[in-house]
């Protein structure tokens, strides 16, 4: 048996397709796997027989994610309609807070501003300054020059709703990509899904995992502490809260629920935190 390490950059059913040292191996995961509950995910470094192509062991992940099945990522970049399917605060805000506990830096990418009329656009606009404000990169997906800088050695995850334009904006990174797109469904305001498993890509000097879109999302075994900890505004004000623990629900005298009221927290991140801590 000849041992090697490689990572696994694409799964379809139990066929893991592992790159070591510049060669490609199509690989089987032991039994063993199976028995123990534990999955090798795209994005695993993996020891394997070289010989045998079958996946040994799994080595330690500095982080994973469930939905998109992915491990050890740099970056997660979160795709955003804003229109066909309709700007989704609830979802955007669940992402960012499931990537945020989970070490992952969150990148926002709004897309489809082009079908939006000025006023529209305009509407949308504290949004965007918002989520820049308290301290996430933001993009419109027309600034490619500047979108395309982000990837160099990271290992970056789109993510987010069914038809935001995750593998059309992949295909604008890099043209020889030429990933399979498709229209919307207008009656449903979501997409058909166009990518059917988890692959890394070369792009840009790094690898970008294209990941079947979705539509609903998880936290998981996430607490309402952790679920509070990363919404990330919260914790400027962590010291300055009148209670040591407060989660800024019911209790009186909240310095979060008086910075909502005064405009300096948005009142939608604030419904979605509430909505999130109480309709789990």
């Amino acid at each position: 048996m000849l041992k090697a390490k490689g990572q696994i950059i694409k799964q379809i059913s139990n066929d893991y397709t592992v790159l070591s040292e510049d060669e490609i191996f199509v690989c089987k995961a032991r039994g063993k796997f199976r028995n123990t509950n534990v999955t090798p995910l795209v994005g695993d470094f993996v020891n394997f027989d070289k010989d045998n192509n079958y996946i040994l062991e799994i080595l330690p992940r500095k982080n994973s994610l469930q939905r998109p099945s992915i491990a050890n990522i740099d970056q997660a970049v979160i795709i955003t309609s804003l229109k066909h399917p309709n700007f989704d605060t609830n979802l955007l805000d669940k992402l960012l807070t499931i990537i945020e506990f989970n070490n992952i830096k969150p990148i926002i990418v709004f897309t489809k501003a082009d079908l939006l009329t000025k006023e529209e656009l305009k509407e949308y606009q504290p949004y965007f300054d918002y989520y820049k404000h308290i301290g996430y990169d933001v993009y419109m997906n027309t600034e490619i020059s500047k979108i395309s800088k982000i990837f160099k050695d990271k290992v970056s995850v789109f993510t987010g709703q069914s038809g935001a334009g995750k593998s059309t904006l992949l295909n604008k990174l890099d043209v020889s990509l030429n990933i399979q797109t498709n229209e919307i469904s207008l009656a449903l305001n979501r997409g058909k899904h166009t990518t059917r498993h988890t692959t890394l890509l070369n792009v840009l000097d790094g690898l970008v995992a294209d990941t079947p879109g979705f539509s609903a999302v998880s936290f998981g075994d996430m607490t309402n502490s952790d679920i509070r900890d990363n919404f990330i505004e919260f914790n400027l004000y962590r010291d300055k809260c009148k209670y040591r623990d407060c989660m800024h629900y019911k209790e009186d005298d909240c310095l979060i629920k008086t910075l909502v009221k005064d405009g300096k927290i948005m009142q939608s991140r604030y419904d979605n935190y509430i909505n999130f801590i109480t309709k789990r």
